[in-house]
């Protein structure tokens, strides 16, 4: 009897076990990396990026090609415009390893919540791409410029915003689960990270462009979009972008300076800590942004000598302040957009329900008459190997000349 039974669940485990039943060969498919969204008069206009497999799988029977194609169509609908890809396509789309979703800015000014209801739905797509919106430029230009150290330009793409986020903190890296969740969340508005073109974008599009030391066109990341609902209302800078990194405690690393004496002192944050505190006394609501950063001296240009915790704390509070100029320059954009990026009406819901079901309907409003409060406590780690800079010693050296 038993061994009936053994053969009974080895023909089981033959039929669930039965392989990569649903797999596709790459001869049969066309694997899509980038996603370009604009408008058009139809609807949407989208540009995909897709590899050319015989371009980038290794030395034998490389061509003069280039390792991408880009092909456009349009639609009244997004995924009509999607499916109608097939026209162009030589093979059925494969949507599964996008890394790259980007917005004409056109598009993200009149809305982007429609485009988003098929890239949550669909079922072939992950959600590990990151999103931007596109500066002065549409999107099918951005995603057709070849660069030059990634065969790849979305891959390029990917990888700046996600090291620009660790190393210079301009830029936020949003995927497309957290961007829906800012979209639907209450007393918090969305950010996108911005993209541009700087050079010709139509002979960046021609592979002679990454033939030569200087492309004719480069990709460059850099400020956050600001969102109210679902439609981009306006940019930060370079510096407000900083500023709204360290309010909502996303400044992982980054290099910023200070003037000391007759000349300056560059710094490297190593570590930072945001907390937003919501404070209430009688009908007065205030916000107290506090930040404890920790940084290294990272050079000094200046006759200034770091001899004792007096010269240290001289540049603790010279930092302190700059990053609470930062993160002020940064809510006062956000109020002029009447955008409350940061979660400050979030601290609200989860602080004192009953207030902020007074003011949820109108937050936008009420944001802008916020007092919000900056606070920030910097501590230098290290000063490098020397106290004595080199920059004095060669002024003294230049004077007795």
């Amino acid at each position: 009897m038993g061994k009936y039974i053994n053969m009974l669940y080895a023909i089981c485990l033959c039929v669930w076990l039965s392989g990569c039943w649903s797999a596709n060969e790459l001869s049969s498919i066309t694997i899509a990396t980038a996603l370009g969204i604009d408008k058009s008069e139809k609807g949407f206009t989208l540009t995909l990026q897709v590899l050319n497999p015989n371009e980038i799988a290794g030395k034998e029977g490389l061509s003069s090609r280039t390792a991408i194609s880009n092909y456009t169509e349009s639609g009244a609908t997004f995924f009509e415009a999607v499916r109608k890809l097939t026209k162009v396509t030589p093979r059925k789309v494969f949507l599964s390893h996008l890394m790259l979703v980007a917005y004409g800015e056109s598009v993200a000014e009149e809305g982007i919540s429609s485009s988003l209801d098929f890239l949550i739905r669909d079922h072939e797509l992950r959600t590990d791409f990151v999103m931007a919106i596109v500066k002065d430029n549409t999107a099918g230009e951005l995603i057709s410029v070849l660069t030059p150290l990634e065969k790849i330009s979305a891959s390029k793409i990917y990888d700046s915003i996600e090291s620009a986020q660790d190393y210079w903190a301009p830029t936020k890296k949003v995927q497309v689960d957290e961007l829906v969740n800012s979209l639907t969340a209450e007393g918090k508005e969305a950010v996108l990270t911005g993209i541009y073109i700087v050079g010709n974008s139509e002979e960046g599009q021609k592979l002679q462009s990454v033939e030569q030391t200087k492309p004719l066109a480069n990709i460059y990341i850099n400020g956050i979009g600001v969102f109210n609902g679902d439609q981009l209302v306006g940019w930060l800078n370079e510096e407000e972008s900083k500023g709204f990194n360290y309010i909502t405690n996303n400044v992982k690393n980054t290099v910023g300076w200070v003037s000391i004496g007759n000349g300056k002192v560059s710094v490297e944050v190593k570590k930072n800590d945001t907390k937003i505190i919501m404070n209430q006394k009688n009908d007065a609501k205030t916000f107290d942004v506090v930040l404890k950063t920790v940084v290294n001296i990272g050079e000094v240009e200046t006759d200034f000598m770091i001899m004792d915790q007096s010269d240290v704390q001289k540049i603790e509070e010279k930092v302190a302040e700059k990053i609470e100029r930062i993160c002020q320059a940064s809510i006062t954009k956000a109020k002029e957009y009447e955008s409350d990026i940061f979660g400050f009406g979030e601290v609200m819901r989860k602080t004192s329900p009953e207030e902020w079901g007074k003011v949820k309907d109108n937050w936008s409003k009420q944001f802008v008459f916020a007092e919000i409060n900056v606070k920030a406590e910097v501590q230098i780690d290290k000063s490098g190997m020397i106290t004595s800079p080199f920059y004095k010693k060669i002024k003294e050296k230049n004077s007795e000349e």
